[in-house]
């Protein structure tokens, strides 16, 4: 498997992820966010504005997200294969929203109890670059770009 194929898997199969942003005190902060794949360049994301990562958001755009793949128990942790994306997140705007409500809920259906409070949103992380680590001597960065089939 090629390295794109393996950031597309990782994208494809990936239901949580480690979201980093900086707030307006400049400082990273990073949380557990659940994720679904929209297409290979983007990501969906439900998000909640009483959420710091969200605020975060709203001060800067530009935040990291990083994936993993699943891990057996007897593994070494980095052993295994990651992917970081970097990009700019933006919210997708209420109405216009139900390509990525679709998506998101099929992968994650217990999502549907909040989905629609007020205080909840879906965004988009539009991937401006993949560097991926899949083990020794096998570490590229890829541009959004790259990332198509």
């Amino acid at each position: 498997m090629n390295n794109r194929d393996t950031i597309q898997s990782i994208l494809k199969t990936a239901k949580t992820g480690s979201l980093g942003t900086v707030g307006d005190d400049n400082v990273p902060f990073v949380s557990l966010v659940t994720v679904a794949s929209m297409e290979p360049q983007s990501l969906i994301l439900l998000l909640s504005s009483l959420a710091k990562h969200t605020q975060n958001l709203t001060y800067c755009s530009k935040c990291s997200l990083l994936l993993a793949e699943s891990a057996s128990e007897s593994a070494h942790p980095l052993a295994g294969v990651r992917v970081t994306m970097t990009g700019n997140m933006a919210r997708i705007k209420r109405g216009e929203d139900a390509d990525a409500r679709a998506i998101f809920l099929s992968t994650h259906p217990d999502a549907s109890m909040y989905a629609d409070f007020g205080d909840f949103g879906f965004f988009e992380l539009r991937i401006k670059q993949a560097h991926l680590v899949a083990g020794f001597g096998r570490i590229q960065t890829l541009a959004a770009s790259e990332l198509l089939t």
